[in-house]
């Protein structure tokens, strides 16, 4: 950097203007440390005047009592006070005329000792002392005025002196600074105009000296590449133009995939936005089964040959895979609609011998063909996980037929083999029971069908958890005389569909039970996260759950451990300390499991 650095010039003026006031601050902080006391030593030498004279009475009239005891020494600390200790070591006026007004005090005390100053002539003989320590006093007073007043010229000098610094330094930075930015913002504007025959002048060897040769230097350069920039930058839009119609045709095609499974129309569409984005007339595109050896779908853009295939092995075409061939005087690309080894289909480009297809027309084929093909796995999957979703549906049915109602069922045909064996024996007492006992196992039979039926149209819809478990809780209360009150604390966790389903079918069976058994007045359902698992609690207030209750027909607990296992969960079921019944059961959620394992 050269001598003359502007940069070096601003750093030097800071560096005196900051010098400048340091210099400043430590004076001002020294002096005014120096005062730090003065005030205390004020209000301490004007003390002595009030003690002296209640010395002096007290000596003269009470020598022998305590308070002239306490008062001798309260006057001597004052003499001897911290604040005093500055005089010790100094010899300044200040420090003799202290020494001077404790030599005279001292020999005042010692005249009240030997009898020298009586009760007469105390007032008379006190005055010299009170004098002495009144100038004592103003001296202090004096001396702290004469730091003030220190203080206040430096500050005064250093206040002109910054005034003058800066504005030597505004004016050099006017001429030297503001003046050449103007001229180099002012050149500059005229070469955004179009303008490139600004020339700046600038005599300094400093930074604004450089920018104003290289800016020259650029006026020449870019003033002689402008002429061939315009007919470059057409080229380019055209480019841009192309590549633009080309990524709107690749993002409407991917977000057509996402939102639906494509269908025919979809795949029309396609490929007619294929054929103006690709600039190929020709196009094809054959779509086959996994087991087919013929297209079950051929679709073609408008314009196109009635039957380009027309004796040719579909099957040739379609299994021969990616590649390039020669036929019929054409030449052929053939892109593989295919993903995970699974083979859909294939998407034909035809031209002429005498042309071929640029690297961007066959990267465009290509990634249609893939999209395609992500589209198709797509809705192989979709229908999958329907016929999936449908079985495990029907399970779960055939579940809780099989733990509820089937088992009442079983229950109530024993019954009936009873009774039948009661009327053959004409036993009154046994078909009394046994038609009692039938009468009570329909009402259960008939209540466990409805739970069954409200379970099977139970579901958890776009409104989330949080609204089915508020609508169930809703229904219990307005089907109970129970009070079911819901805290929900899973705002910022993420449940999938299965974990939601199966959280909901365990606190209704929970509550159920509640209703039927509990004989309580309270329910409180409580879902929390806790470290890294979902904590759920049921609690009521009424009698307790027996002993060994899934041994008397109570198919909930069987139904709420068996989805507790679905979740990879832990349940149980308990009587509480305090009255009434616990199920408290907690799982890790899905989202957690799979952090887990990708760390």
């Amino acid at each position: 950097m050269p001598n003359s650095s502007i940069v070096t010039r601003i750093g030097f003026a800071l560096s005196f203007m900051v010098a400048l006031t340091v210099v400043t601050l430590l004076a001002s902080y020294w002096l005014s440390e120096k005062a730090d006391q003065d005030a205390l030593a004020i209000n301490i030498a004007g003390s002595l005047r009030y003690q002296a004279y209640q010395y002096s009475w007290h000596q003269l009239h009470d020598a022998d009592s305590a308070a002239a005891a306490a008062m001798q020494a309260e006057f001597e600390q004052s003499w001897h006070h911290q604040v005093f200790n500055r005089f010790s070591h100094s010899e300044s006026d200040l420090a003799t005329l202290y020494t001077q007004t404790r030599t005279s005090w001292q020999q005042f005390q010692q005249q009240i000792a030997d009898g020298v100053v009586t009760s007469a002539n105390l007032q008379q003989q006190i005055l010299p002392q009170i004098d002495q320590i009144n100038r004592f006093v103003t001296a202090i007073q004096q001396d702290a005025e004469q730091r003030i007043r220190s203080i206040r010229l430096i500050q005064v000098l250093s206040l002109f002196s910054s005034i003058g610094l800066a504005l030597v330094i505004f004016y050099w930075l006017r001429t030297r600074v503001k003046y050449p930015l103007e001229v180099l913002t002012l050149a500059a504007k005229r070469i955004g105009q179009g303008d490139f025959t600004a020339r700046v002048n600038h005599p300094m060897r400093d930074e604004l000296g450089v920018l104003s040769g290289t800016l020259n230097k650029m006026n020449e350069a870019v003033g002689y590449m402008y002429g061939n920039l315009e007919k470059r930058v057409d080229e380019q839009t055209r480019a841009i133009s192309q590549s633009n119609v080309r990524l709107q045709f690749l993002y409407d095609t991917a977000r057509m995939i996402i939102e639906h499974s494509p269908g025919y129309h979809d795949f029309t569409t396609i490929v007619e936005g294929l054929k103006r984005a690709s600039e190929v007339e020709d196009l094809e595109l054959c779509l086959i089964t996994e087991a087919g050896n013929k297209p079950y779908l051929q679709v073609q853009p408008t314009g196109a040959p009635e039957d380009p295939c027309e004796g040719v092995d579909c099957s040739q075409c379609v299994n021969a895979g990616a590649g390039v061939s020669i036929q019929n005087n054409q030449r052929i690309y053939r892109f593989s609609i295919e993903r995970e080894q699974q083979n859909y289909g294939v998407l034909v480009a035809r031209c002429s011998l005498s042309e071929q297809l640029n690297d961007w027309q066959q990267q465009l084929l290509q990634s249609v063909a893939d999209q395609l093909a992500i589209a198709l796995s797509l809705k192989q999957e979709e229908e999958q996980v329907r016929r999936l979703a449908l079985i495990q549906e029907r399970t779960v049915i055939a579940r809780e037929l099989h733990d509820s109602l089937a088992q009442a069922l079983s229950y109530l045909k024993i019954q009936v083999t009873r009774l039948n064996k009661a009327i053959e024996k004409d036993n009154k007492e046994v078909i009394d029971d046994v038609a009692e006992e039938l009468k009570q196992g329909l009402n259960a039979a008939y209540r466990q069908l409805r739970e069954l039926l409200t379970t099977f149209r139970l579901k958890v819809d776009g409104a989330g958890l949080l609204h089915a478990l508020q609508t169930t809780i809703n229904q219990f209360s307005e089907q109970s005389d129970l009070s079911f009150r819901l805290n929900y604390q899973l705002e910022n966790t993420p449940l999938v569909p299965h974990e939601e389903i199966h959280l909901l079918q365990i606190i209704r069976e929970a509550c159920q039970n509640a209703i039927h058994h509990s004989q309580g007045t309270d329910v409180v359902v409580q879902l929390s996260q806790q470290d890294q698992r979902i904590e759920l609690s049921i609690e009521d207030n009424g009698v307790g759950i027996p002993d060994q209750a899934e041994k008397m027909n109570h198919y909930g607990l069987a139904i709420m451990q068996e989805r507790s296992r679905h979740l990879g969960g832990t349940i149980e079921i308990k009587r509480r300390s305090e009255g009434g019944t616990g199920v408290y059961f907690s799982f890790v959620p899905q989202y957690l499991l799979e952090r887990e394992a990708t760390v």
